[in-house]
């Protein structure tokens, strides 16, 4: 991002696709079916750096059941508007032999990111992978995956916000916005 002026021109000019109220909503909604579904396991939660992190943290305090917690940097977009080359910056840490893991990202844009962190999950030895993505992006073409649980479906727009970012801002809002 070139500059504070820039950023807000970006932001006004924007839509809002999503208010803070449906995105927390999402949220809640989201809790009560992970919690449905595992809790009785003891997972390994690994979050995806740094679109995850929003959405992480507020999605934890909501789950009812005891889980580990660690986080995986995997990129395809750095400051840009196109997903690129997938770059490996941090694996999983902790131990995923024998776990169940669930995957947490900001969106499921064409699947590549999360397809590629399933199968190295999976390569690790886990016994069995869960995804979990704040927002699906729709669009016109096959994915090599559908996440699990999703919070919102977004139209094939470039969207930000609640962990998402436009050139490197406004991951910090609680609304979801789109370019026009």
């Amino acid at each position: 991002m070139a500059n504070v002026a820039e950023a807000l021109g970006i932001l006004n000019s924007s839509d809002i696709l999503f208010t803070e109220q449906e995105v927390s909503a999402a949220v809640d909604r989201m809790a009560e079916e992970i919690t449905a579904k595992l809790g009785g396991e003891y997972p390994l939660v690994l979050s995806v750096m740094g679109g995850a992190v929003v959405f992480t943290g507020q999605l934890l305090p909501r789950l009812k059941f005891p889980l580990d917690f660690d986080y995986v940097h995997v990129s395809r977009y750095g400051d840009k508007t196109q997903g690129g080359e997938l770059v490996w910056k941090q694996a999983p840490k902790e131990d995923v032999q024998d776990r169940v893991v669930l995957v947490l990202d900001d969106i499921l844009d064409e699947g590549h990111t999360m397809a590629a962190i399933r199968d190295k999950v999976l390569e690790m030895g886990a016994k069995a992978f869960y995804s979990g993505v704040f927002a699906n992006k729709l669009i016109n073409k096959a994915k090599p995956m559908a996440a699990d649980f999703v919070g919102l479906d977004v139209p094939d727009r470039y969207v930000f916000g609640y962990g998402m970012d436009v050139r490197g801002a406004w991951r910090n809002l609680a609304a979801i916005h789109a370019l026009k």
